[in-house]
């Protein structure tokens, strides 16, 4: 059976209710709830939107959080024998986290979900293919002018990649019976029918299971342990390393692997400038804490160097996502503060970096450092996880890079020029310094109906596939069990759309989803209906999306005990914990390309925009 988040946390003597909770929480979360129904919790002061999102986090936490571990499973090959090092370092392969379940979060284990089993089923053809996923590409997705998002730059773009790539991954799909999509007679689709590969079945469920939903496996480990930088298994991971002094293999000619091309990264799909330009930046990253690290303890070995490093380095940058990242492209002054009091708590950073902890509550001292709490289910990301964060149209067509020292014009470029193997040419022809000030200056698209990368809807693979990625988004949600936009809010305690004006402020676009979709509201896709729907001010995406944020953003915190309970002196060194807790990306950029001074002399932030220097 598939289990749902169930904790109890009042205090003790207290009057509790069959699910653990007291009386006084169980209303409060009706409160909230009913208040963000009526009012939305964005339209409310900061203090009031910061407590009703405490109380829907509540409620997601109960009923939102489906474990797919306990579904039958073939046996599993035995795991290496537990060391003393698994207290104090995290293992290649996210093993060992939760010492009492060992294989929690590993690579290689089920996605989960954050709704009820019985909705996950995909449908059946001929429903999956309704409508044509290339017709919604064509008519809805697809980019007429580029539609900035100005409150951000573009290193938000590239940050958000960098992190999928540590996250999640369902692998290399199947070419074998792929989906096939019909086109109609004016689609300019060089190779009808359009073939999109299936996403390879989970081979450790038993043949013929069809009571349960299907299953798929994650080839990432899902904690935060930058394991985009180092490495999924320790094989891996031994070739990422120097070997000497704890630190990282930096690019040669702009690759990792230029003597070994099957390791390459641009060999995999989605790889580009803005990828690369994050790892080369935590390479250097990692490469500093050695250096600090070997200063204060001359004893240690490289294996010690590199495990500390490797601690502080992804705590790092879970931080950096927490409080500077997401803040910015969900801009509103409650979301600001919600996410940074998941860091700091509400008492604020000053209190923090002043007294540390001075509670064991989460809401005043904040999840870092705390308690490690599962609420009940195996720790994982799910299916709507990841289809949430399908956010390609934050990436622009075309490219202005320029100098950093005076502002002109070095290259302009398309995205294909700047994708695959070509990332590589512009990391040898530009300074890191231009490359960073040029997309710092710039702006992402605003994740929206008609902002799809043109580039994405005729992208050639690096195996020389041709893809239309908005389409490949649209069947791969479908097909991955991900209900559709009505039925998602819903089971995320949101009201559906009455209609298709309700849907959506533009009526242009209420006219074309109402023809796409047949005048069935409930049909409409997922992914087109985050992208219409009004956002709340300073979001850069859909409030529809950030229901499903409200709830991981926190989890992967919480679950994480390097993050909570092993978040201490004795694992990370004091030295590592204040090399955490005194950095931010702009010093992380600073420290290393100090010419980019100039261009962020006015902003707090990195990810918001810098300034230009000749104005």
């Amino acid at each position: 059976m598939a289990r749902h988040s169930s904790r109890s946390s009042v205090a003790q003597g207290s009057s509790r209710t069959a699910d653990g909770q007291s009386p006084f929480i169980r209303a409060y979360n009706r409160l909230a709830l009913a208040v963000d129904r009526r009012t939305g919790w964005h339209n409310l002061p900061p203090p009031l939107g910061l407590a009703t999102l405490l109380g829907l986090r509540n409620i997601l936490r109960r009923q939102n959080l489906y474990d797919t571990s306990g579904y039958p499973a073939a046996d599993l090959p035995p795991l290496d024998t537990p060391t003393a090092r698994r207290l104090t370092e995290r293992t290649a392969d996210g093993t060992y986290n939760d010492l009492d379940a060992p294989r929690m979060g590993m690579t290689g284990s089920r996605f989960g979900r954050n709704v009820p089993p019985e909705h996950t089923f995909p449908e059946h053809a001929p429903d999956l293919m309704s409508p044509s996923p290339r017709e919604v590409s064509r008519a809805l997705l697809t980019r007429r002018a580029f539609i900035p998002a100005e409150s951000v730059n573009t290193l938000a773009a590239s940050w958000l990649q960098f992190m999928i790539r540590d996250w999640f991954s369902h692998g290399p799909g199947t070419m074998e019976q792929p989906w096939q999509i019909d086109l109609l007679p004016d689609d300019p689709w060089p190779e009808p029918p359009m073939r999109i590969a299936r996403t390879r079945p989970d081979p450790t469920r038993p043949p013929h299971d069809h009571t349960r939903p299907p299953t798929f496996l994650n080839q990432n480990s899902p904690w935060w342990d930058a394991s985009q930088l180092y490495g999924n298994d320790l094989t891996m991971q031994q070739k990422l390393r120097t070997g000497e002094d704890g630190k990282l293999r930096l690019p040669h000619n702009g690759s990792l692997f230029p003597d070994e091309p099957d390791l390459d990264p641009a060999n995999t799909p989605g790889f580009w400038l803005g990828l690369a330009m994050m790892h080369l930046v935590f390479i250097l990253e990692h490469n500093a804490i050695c250096d600090r690290l070997r200063g204060d303890y001359p004893h240690w070995s490289d294996e010690q160097l590199f495990q500390r490093a490797r601690l502080v380095n992804a705590a790092l940058i879970a931080k950096i996502h927490t409080v500077e990242w997401t803040p910015a492209v969900i801009s509103h002054p409650t979301t600001v503060a919600a996410l940074r009091a998941n860091w700091f708590g509400i008492l604020g950073e000053r209190v923090h970096n002043l007294l540390g902890r001075v509670s064991g509550s989460e809401v005043l001292s904040g999840i870092v450092g705390g308690r490690t709490d599962h609420f009940g289910v195996p720790y994982s990301l799910t299916e709507e996880f990841v289809a949430v964060y399908r956010m390609h149209p934050l990436i622009p067509d075309d490219w202005s890079f320029r100098s950093a020292a005076d502002d002109t014009v070095v290259q302009e470029a398309t995205f294909r020029e700047v994708a695959n193997r070509h990332a590589y040419e512009m990391l040898t022809k530009h300074t890191p310094t231009d490359l960073f000030y040029s997309f710092g200056t710039s702006h992402p698209g605003l994740v929206t109906l008609h902002n799809f990368p043109r580039f994405l809807q005729e992208y050639e693979r690096p195996d020389g596939r041709l893809m239309d990625l908005a389409a490949t988004d649209i069947l791969r949600i479908r097909e991955l069990g991900v209900p559709r936009y009505n039925e998602f809010r819903r089971l995320l305690h949101m009201k559906p759309a009455e209609d298709f004006a309700a849907l959506t402020d533009v009526p242009e676009w209420a006219a074309e989803l109402r023809e796409i979709y047949d005048g069935d509201i409930e049909r409409v896709d997922l992914m087109p209906g985050m992208y219409a729907e009004p956002r709340p001010k300073g979001f850069a995406f859909s409030d529809t999306a950030f229901r499903i944020f409200i709830l991981m953003a926190s989890r992967r915190l919480n679950s994480d005990r390097f993050l909570t309970r092993d978040y201490t002196p004795q694992v990370y060194t004091r030295t590592g914990l204040e090399w955490i807790e005194q950095n931010t990306f702009a010093t992380v950029l600073l420290r290393h390309f100090p010419e980019l001074a100039p261009a962020m002399r006015t902003v707090t932030n990195a990810f918001a925009p810098w300034v230009r220097t000749a104005v």
